[in-house]
């Protein structure tokens, strides 16, 4: 375990990476006693940071979300980050990829809040029940972390490598059936990835409910009008200038991202 110094050594470190563009070596490499406790408080130092700045929490991020990733990563569970109100993107307006280090784009099935979720004891049925919508969206993520080398750590200390997202329209979660929405990204004509949405712990409102009750645990709610990422559906693609990505979705309807 770090001390409290080093954590903010870490956090200091993530935050000149990132304003930057610069990535760095693992966190792993300079601070070798890091466990997942101190991932989590050097991401909290920096959101405080953000916030302190005048960002606002528009929601949630699930990662490792599959059981292949979770396997590659040696963990049994997902981890989570924060989305804020500067990560919002729109369809109709091109992102500068120089932005990010090492950009890549992840489909998911989003889930837009009409109620406060409960925290300890969620449930899919609590989750489905406050669900204003369930969205198409892209996220894109990078890592701060040099070449994508990352342990669970790492990717948990950098705000679990979420950078952006996008969502559509979406419909109400009740018309659809969660667990079987096949989806397609595509980038020129190309098929680039595709999946279903039982990808995401078989159904993606089970990592909904983990992620209330995970961050219920910090004092952390799940509140009306969040977004909620649950999880990919694919496998990440990266991303280059010039490059404009659809994901479609089956009964859910598409939302594209581009890139100068």
């Amino acid at each position: 375990m770090l001390t409290d110094r080093q954590r903010h050594e870490a956090a200091e470190l993530l935050r000149s990476a990132e304003h930057g563009v610069t990535p760095i070596a693992p966190l792993t490499e300079a601070y070798p006693g890091i466990d997942t406790e101190d991932a989590y408080e050097i991401q909290l130092v920096n959101i405080r940071h953000r916030l302190a700045a005048g960002a606002e929490v528009r929601g949630h991020k699930v990662g490792l979300s599959s059981p292949v990733m979770q396997r590659m990563m040696g963990v049994d569970e997902p981890d989570y980050g924060h989305l804020l109100h500067d990560m919002e993107l729109r369809s109709d307006v091109p992102v500068t990829a120089a932005r990010y280090c090492s950009p890549r784009v992840e489909v998911e099935v989003g889930f837009v809040l009409g109620d406060d979720l409960p925290g300890e004891g969620c449930t899919p049925a609590d989750v489905l029940a406050a669900t204003e919508r369930v969205v198409p969206a892209l996220e894109l993520i990078d890592s701060r972390i040099r070449d994508w080398r990352i342990t669970i750590a790492d990717t948990i200390a950098d705000n679990a490598s979420s950078a952006g997202y996008v969502i559509g329209e979406g419909r109400d979660p009740r018309e659809l059936d969660l667990k079987a929405i096949d989806a397609r990204l595509s980038s020129g004509g190309e098929l680039l990835a595709e999946g279903r949405s039982d990808a995401v712990l078989g159904d993606p409102a089970l990592s909904v409910a983990w992620l209330a009750r995970t961050v219920a645990r910090f004092g952390v709610p799940l509140k009306k009008g969040h977004v909620v990422l649950p999880g990919s559906c694919t496998r990440a693609v990266d991303v280059a200038p010039g490059a404009v990505f659809t994901a479609e979705f089956t009964g859910l309807g598409s939302v594209s991202l581009s890139f100068i």
